[in-house]
């Protein structure tokens, strides 16, 4: 049982969260290291509450009971939960279905101890993965974690791996309880340093294994191909070269004789100047599939990302386009990949933009196990700065059919690869930074588990969980404000910053704040072309780069035209002059001026309604979350401007209502 001093937040573990268990009398059966955690968790809630745990045969009113004879009904992470007279019972075959049933209870609450139903729970997806860009040694230019908002990381410290875990133990059972078993501790741009961690540093991985293990949590490393060559001596890296296969295969053993349970490579290759198997004229099949090789004796598995696309394009070539690079690449090689390769896709074309069409590499691979990847750290969605709660977007990827509406979803279709997401958790006291970017966190490892879940009702368990409002003065209030912050956040987001699935118009290399031109002319590939006509991308068969063509129907045809194309997803797929009339019967320019002018005022009145919960909460809470919304309305602000002055300069139209447009 971790044990996190008072300057740490507990998220959404709470003691208070603990108390309808705690103050029951708790049987727990069964043997095994995670029935144990479960043990430990019971003490702490019983002794916190006045429940007792019982030993023998004497009566309770919760029994958690391991019961391995009911493996098919459960499989290795699954459980029933019984719920009649008061009584709570929870089965599992497995130690892992007892951890997430206990934690199942803890989130009913009070509602545990009302009469339903029996009911199983599995996950949906076997693997719930978070991908940790940390960095070992402070990077000159990226930090210690990139593309991270929430302070340093929680595995690193000085170049090597802290020594105190207590931190990355808390952490394991936060992610435990909502769904998450498995991460990557490393940076996917490997840099010589985490080269090591693959060999003679593999003992402080190690460590970092034996901190999240007992809560379930399997440890993976990002390795760079190179490796060979970083740091085995060897003059090439060529996966078909049986001097580069036997020495994968001795490095795969050595971390296996040090972490039994590991979980397997994660790799970026070929893909912004990173290493890969295009230097020795092979393709990303023979790369995956020689780690694959290395790892398949151990159990393990190798994630080989699609983030390959050309970074040094002209932005005069119009044929060029970094939209379909991933399809372009991976579709021709589908069933060319081992069975313990999983190709990691993200769920949108380019790059986690608050407006994408979901990626049609996840419906090009059928013979493949794909994981699609999704951002919970904000790169692109305001960085832990702003209220921006992402599930809604993510709901929407993994319901979406990329054969139409008799296939299957998104979420089926990564049954076998799994749920991989960029974590947005550094050593900051509030984990995420943001506190209510906690909710994008927890809504991840749920949405993993289960990823036809309502994000309203994930909303609702996120928010009766961390903010445990019938423990305050005015549950009704505190329960509304706080949807009213966080519902519709991921669409306001939108309206003040890039409208109509453009995407970027941020300021270059930082990525945060407005600049329209800031990748326009750059080698990049993430333009918008705006000019004195009109903006957006032609992605159209037609005429433009054909990337609308990557889709099966009925996608294709509706994504090819300007009159079938969804608003949204319009200047993505779509160059049309302003005075366009969208399906919403405004214009392209009006739609731009509007939603700006809405999203600040929108921005603002979550402020206000914030500021009115501060007498519902921790002091130090309410007052981190109001200096970030002071922030976020001043940056609202500066996007409105200069996004709605920008294209009233290149269009020549005015605001029809006469608003003024700086």
């Amino acid at each position: 049982m971790p044990v996190v001093g008072s300057e740490v937040d507990p998220a959404w573990l709470p003691d208070e969260a603990l108390h309808a268990l705690g103050s029951r009398r708790v049987r727990v059966e069964g043997e095994g290291d995670l029935v144990d955690t479960v043990r430990g968790e019971v003490v702490h809630a019983c002794g916190l509450y006045g429940g007792s745990v019982v030993e023998d045969d004497g009566p309770y009113d919760v029994l958690l009971r391991r019961q391995p004879q009911s493996g098919e009904a459960h499989g290795p992470e699954g459980f029933t939960l019984e719920r009649a007279g008061g009584r709570v019972t929870v089965t599992a075959a497995a130690p892992a279905g007892l951890l997430h049933g206990y934690f199942h209870v803890v989130r009913l609450g009070r509602a545990a101890f009302t009469d339903a139903p029996p009911e199983t729970h599995r996950p949906a997806l076997a693997l719930r993965m978070l991908n940790h860009w940390d960095n070992v040694a402070v990077h000159p230019v990226m930090g210690q974690v990139e593309r991270g908002y929430a302070g340093g990381s929680l595995f690193w410290q000085d170049g090597r791996a802290r020594g105190d875990l207590a931190r990355v133990r808390a952490y394991a059972r936060l992610l435990a309880s909502c769904g998450v078993n498995a991460l990557s501790v490393n940076n996917v741009n490997v840099h010589e340093t985490e080269a090591h961690l693959l060999t003679d540093r593999v003992t402080e991985v190690a460590a970092i294994a034996d901190a999240l293990r007992p809560y379930g949590i399997r440890t993976h490393l990002a390795v760079s191909f190179a490796a060979p060559v970083v740091v085995g001596g060897l003059d090439t890296a060529d996966p078909l070269d049986d001097g580069v296969r036997a020495w994968w295969r001795e490095a795969a053993a050595h971390v296996y004789a040090h972490i039994p349970d590991f979980g397997g490579f994660l790799v970026k290759a070929d893909s912004e100047g990173q290493p890969g198997p295009f230097a020795y004229g092979r393709t990303h099949a023979d790369g995956a599939n020689l780690l694959a090789d290395a790892l398949a004796p151990h159990g393990g598995t190798v994630h080989w990302r699609a983030f390959v696309y050309d970074h040094r394009q002209d932005w005069r070539d119009r044929t060029t386009d970094r939209a379909r690079a991933a399809h372009d690449h991976f579709a021709p090689l589908d069933g060319r990949f081992r069975d313990n390769a999983v190709l990691q896709v993200k769920h949108g074309p380019i790059d986690f933009q608050v407006r994408e069409p979901v990626s049609p590499v996840i419906g090009a691979l059928p013979r493949t196990r794909v994981a699609v990847e999704l951002q919970v750290t904000q790169e692109y969605t305001g960085q832990q700065r702003h209220v921006c709660a992402l599930a809604p977007m993510w709901a929407d990827v993994l319901r979406f059919r990329p054969e139409g509406e008799h296939g299957p979803t998104v979420g089926e279709l990564t049954a076998s690869g799994g749920l991989v997401a960029v974590s947005n958790v550094g050593d900051d006291p509030f984990w995420t930074g943001h506190p209510l970017a906690q909710f994008n966190l927890y809504a991840f490892g749920r949405l993993a588990w289960q990823p036809d879940a309502d994000p309203d009702r994930l909303l609702t368990e996120w928010t009766e969980s961390t903010f445990t409002p019938w423990a305050t003065a005015d549950p009704d209030r505190l329960r509304a404000g706080l949807r009213a912050v966080l519902r519709d956040s991921w669409t306001t987001y939108e309206k003040y910053t890039a409208p109509l699935g453009v995407g970027f118009m941020v300021q270059p290399g930082h990525h945060y704040g407005p600049s329209v031109d800031g990748y326009e002319y750059s080698p990049w590939g993430t333009y918008h072309f705006a000019d004195r006509d009109g903006i957006g991308v032609d992605r159209s068969a037609a005429t433009g780069t054909g990337y609308a063509a990557q889709y099966a129907k009925p996608w294709s045809q509706t994504y090819e035209s300007p009159d079938t194309c969804p608003d949204e997803l319009l200047l993505f797929f779509h160059h049309v002059p302003y005075d366009h009339v969208l399906h919403s019967g405004t214009t392209v320019i009006q739609h731009i001026y509007d939603t700006h002018f809405e999203g600040v005022e929108e921005a603002e009145a979550a402020q206000e309604v914030w500021d009115g919960l501060a007498d519902l909460m921790p002091p130090a809470r309410h007052a981190r979350v109001a200096e970030r919304y002071a922030e976020q309305v001043r940056s609202a602000r500066e996007w409105r401007d200069q996004i709605n002055s920008y294209f009233l300069r290149a269009s020549g139209v005015p605001d029809a209502h006469g608003r003024r447009v700086f």
